[in-house]
């Protein structure tokens, strides 16, 4: 059995130190510059190589052909027709994602970034599927 002295010292020892924890929705996180969050995706930059959906452990990638793609260039007269860039969207599952980065690691255009968007808590399901266009 402890005695009640000793017990009381303790407390009083815990009520003038720092706390171990910090009071995260009053106060920010300190966000470290390698912190792997939310997955952005930039259109312009990807080629539908489908590399990142190779990659991802968790098959939480999608590259579909976009809907609005750009209109095919003028042809000038005497010259082999030039195709027009095709358009790809995103289609992140940030419920399936494990934040690996490997994604990220693997595009050659660098179409996709890690954010450092961590507050990413949901009651919906299909708020965690975001369709990038």
């Amino acid at each position: 059995m402890k005695k009640p002295a000793r017990v009381f010292s303790e407390v009083i020892k815990h009520l003038f130190k720092k706390p171990a924890t910090i009071a995260y929705p009053f106060e920010k996180a300190h966000i470290f510059p390698n912190f792997r969050g939310r997955i952005d995706f930039d259109s312009s930059k990807c080629i539908g190589c489908q590399m990142c959906v190779r990659v991802c452990p968790s098959k939480a990638i999608e590259i579909p052909t976009s809907e609005h793609q750009p209109p095919a260039p003028a042809q000038v007269e005497g010259q082999p027709a030039v195709a027009a860039k095709k358009k790809f969207d995103c289609i992140m599952k940030l419920d399936h994602c494990v934040y690996c980065a490997q994604c990220v690691e693997i595009c050659p255009k660098k179409a996709l970034i890690m954010t450092q968007d961590y507050e990413l808590a949901q009651t919906d399901k299909a708020k965690l599927r975001r369709h990038y266009k």
